[in-house]
């Protein structure tokens, strides 16, 4: 897949054009109010760069897994908050295409935005449907993409409108080729991934990826107890992938040098904030208890590895952090990597929540808004959405 794609200021100029820029406005709502609005920050920089250059802005988006029109998933909020964003208004179509939808994009005048109600109102939108992003593609004379959260998904807003509009990507989707993209082109090291989460058969795709290309691969979390069960400790209660141990073995025995797992953990007799916890050794988990983070001598030795990274990449926390008892490894992890002098990639939702969590946010070097899009593309899979836009 190649990485150098056309921008949207290589469509300059673009006064009296409108623009259809497909952004990720798949944020969490609640009674008509938006959770968390990083998606739309995270947008703003393209769409002010369209309205300072004379243009106008068709945005859409899709919310949610509607099975056709449900206006509990309306993106209807999103026009709310990106207005305030802007300071300034957002016009609304009750549709993504159709009459309604081109009366509204025909209407906009230089400097003016409009939000189109979900393209998943329309089941044409997933089948990427060649009729469908041609009726999209009528309401912009340029696509540019904005959306790197949903560019592993071939769908008629993300892959077939670029088939009938100049196309580019938007300042959010370079940024994202651009750092996801340099830690597998070319890594500064030595480069330290820390890789967590539930399971190992979900980032082994990634772990085989990465592996040629980090000096060190540090393991957190659930999947960390599949490495250990294959070292032959006993693991208690804790989550083991049976199926995934004789892989775990292989692994080990090829890269054991590359490979840092955990050396003492927290572990509970229940799955729980309220159970009994304490500190051991790897070695030591007793029957009918299970771990649930790193400790703190594993905490320090991850530490010590990531002193003089020159790269970082962390994808999934290093135990239960949603349990404020569980959460002291994951946020440690966080401090850790921020107060690195390298070039720190988060990528995935809950390494995300865990850099926030900790305050640390403002010191990474790149947030991949990217949470499925950002772990394919580390896989080394061609990713829809990216391979359709023209290279420069």
């Amino acid at each position: 897949m190649a990485l150098n794609k056309r921008t949207i200021k290589d469509l300059l100029p673009l006064a009296g054009k409108r623009v259809l820029l497909r952004v990720d406005f798949n944020v969490p709502i609640k009674n008509g109010v938006i959770g968390d609005d990083t998606r739309i920050r995270a947008a703003l920089p393209t769409i002010q760069f369209i309205i300072a250059n004379g243009a106008s802005a068709v945005l859409m988006s899709h919310l949610g897994r509607p099975k056709g029109v449900d206006l509990s998933q309306s993106t209807k909020p999103a026009a709310v908050r990106l207005a305030e964003l802007l300071g300034m208004p957002v016009k609304f179509a009750e549709d993504c295409v159709g009459p309604v939808a081109e009366a509204a994009a025909q209407a906009l005048q230089p400097g003016e935005v409009l939000l189109l109600e979900n393209l998943r109102f329309h089941k044409e939108e997933e089948k990427n449907d060649p009729n469908f992003a041609k009726q999209l593609a009528a309401l912009g004379d340029v696509y540019v993409d904005d959306a790197f959260g949903s560019a592993h998904r071939a769908h008629a807003s993300v892959e077939a409108v670029a088939h009938f509009l100049p196309a580019a990507a938007g300042f959010l989707m370079e940024k994202e080729i651009n750092f996801l993209g340099g830690i597998l082109s070319a890594p500064e090291h030595p480069l330290v991934a820390i890789l967590g989460g539930a399971k190992i058969s979900d980032k082994l795709p990634v772990i085989n990826n990465l592996l040629p290309l980090a000096d060190v691969l540090i393991i957190g979390g659930g999947m960390a107890n599949t490495f250990l069960k294959a070292e032959g400790y006993e693991m208690g209660d804790s989550l083991v992938e049976a199926d995934a141990i004789d892989k775990a073995r292989e692994l080990l025995a090829c890269c054991s040098g590359k490979l840092m797992l955990p050396l003492d953990v927290v572990v509970a007799d229940a799955f729980s904030n309220d159970a009994n916890s304490e500190v051991v050794s790897v070695g030591q988990v007793k029957p009918g208890w299970r771990i649930l983070d790193i400790g703190p001598h594993t905490t320090a030795h991850y530490a010590d590895a990531l002193r003089n990274a020159k790269m970082i990449l962390w994808n999934g926390p290093m135990g239960v952090f949603e349990m404020p008892k569980f959460a002291a490894g994951t946020t440690a992890i966080a401090k850790a990597v921020a107060a690195t002098s390298a070039i720190t990639v988060i990528g995935g939702g809950d390494s995300v929540a865990a850099v926030e969590k900790a305050g640390v946010a403002d010191k990474i070097t790149h947030i991949s808004t990217g949470g499925g899009a950002s772990l394919e593309f580390l896989e080394g899979k061609t990713l829809p959405g990216v391979a359709v836009l023209p290279d420069k």
